[in-house]
């Protein structure tokens, strides 16, 4: 795993663009225009010159989350409107042709819950859309990574956010499998491409205790963590962080015991404290400590930026993208305090 341990090193700084192709809506057409869809949870289309604002302010790695649901036709072949898949690609491009990191995912998807009676039909269906996303992307190198999918879990249930059960954990590594084996059957460059795998609602805590590593070279470990919870998350929580880092750092040393020490190369591909009542020197102090405790181990991190400034929902906003500005600057220069660190140019 040396190699892919290598590979993480180059990822300085991410940033996920939320809310926006991962948005579903059942009520349009799967055939209708896919600014739509793009359009249906309140944010404008993604632009270039919105990754560019992104890349230019330090970040090198852009991770995409896209729902596919919406936007296949019925089985067994479950083809993805064509139009979508060209949007997809139009995105993606917008990063990767910048020669920055690119992650492209499943998202907000309805079909792949983890139970046993669903193994199968989810394990199909993932063989099936990865193979046609393998198709469109076979010949973008490895700044092109995918990941299996998103939160997968049973979703309404007392299951759902607490680390999963047996079944659960089960049927998340298969579906993890069946993904894994379509990408390396995959033509161009899929054989060797970079990919990110889940455990059980990419939980943190007892979920990634549960991840079945596969014999590959190139797999990395995909976590979601937004620690301390009150402050991070929960609402109302607490505004203040306090200097509670007592679960920050019980999570970089799990991930480093289970995987990084191992040489299994882990990104936490969501991270973020929510604004809450203008703290942002609060969430800066936050979050220029969680990226430096990640950087120790060797763990890059992507803010979840889902456009929200305002309102009753999780307001994790960070770049406007009307005018393509960064609303809250000591919240980005903590991030990038850690990847100067990565750099190893920090003093």
């Amino acid at each position: 795993m040396a190699e892919a341990m290598n590979f993480v090193k180059g990822i300085k700084a991410g940033i996920s663009i939320g809310d926006t192709l991962d948005a579903v809506d059942a009520s349009i057409p799967r055939d209708a225009a896919p600014s739509a869809f793009e359009t249906a949870w309140r944010n404008p289309v993604i632009t270039q010159e919105l990754v560019d604002a992104m890349l230019q302010s330090g970040f090198n790695m852009i991770r995409f989350p896209v729902s596919w649901t919406n936007h296949l036709w019925p089985e067994p072949d479950f083809l993805i409107q064509e139009s979508w898949l060209d949007r997809i690609q139009e995105v993606v491009d917008y990063a990767y042709r910048r020669s920055a990191y690119v992650i492209l995912n499943l998202h907000h998807e309805n079909w792949n819950y983890p139970y046993y009676d669903n193994c199968q039909a989810a394990c199909e269906k993932m063989k099936t859309v990865w193979e046609q996303i393998c198709e469109r992307f076979a010949d973008y190198d490895e700044h092109l990574i995918f990941e299996a999918q998103n939160e997968p879990r049973k979703v309404g249930t007392e299951m759902e956010w607490n680390g999963g059960d047996e079944e659960g954990w089960e049927v998340v590594n298969a579906t993890n499998r069946a993904f894994l084996a379509t990408v390396r059957a995959g033509g161009g460059y899929n054989p060797k491409r970079y990919v990110m795998l889940p455990g059980y609602a990419a939980n943190c805590t007892v979920g990634i205790r549960h991840i079945q590593v596969p014999e590959d070279e190139r797999v990395i470990i995909s976590v979601h963590a937004y620690e301390p919870y009150e402050f991070a998350l929960e609402f109302p929580g607490r505004r203040t962080w306090n200097h509670d880092t007592e679960m920050i750092d019980s999570l970089m040393e799990s991930l480093k015991e289970l995987f990084t020490d191992k040489g299994i190369p882990v990104i936490i591909g969501e991270f973020g404290a929510r604004n809450k009542d203008g703290n942002e020197d609060e969430r800066a102090e936050w979050v220029k400590y969680y990226v430096t405790a990640a950087a120790a181990v060797g763990i890059p991190c992507a803010w979840w930026d889902n456009g929200l400034f305002e309102g009753s929902g999780e307001l994790f906003g960070l770049f406007d993208r009307y005018n393509y500005s960064c609303v809250y600057p000591k919240v980005l220069a903590g991030i990038m305090y850690g990847k100067s660190l990565s750099s190893g140019t920090a003093h």
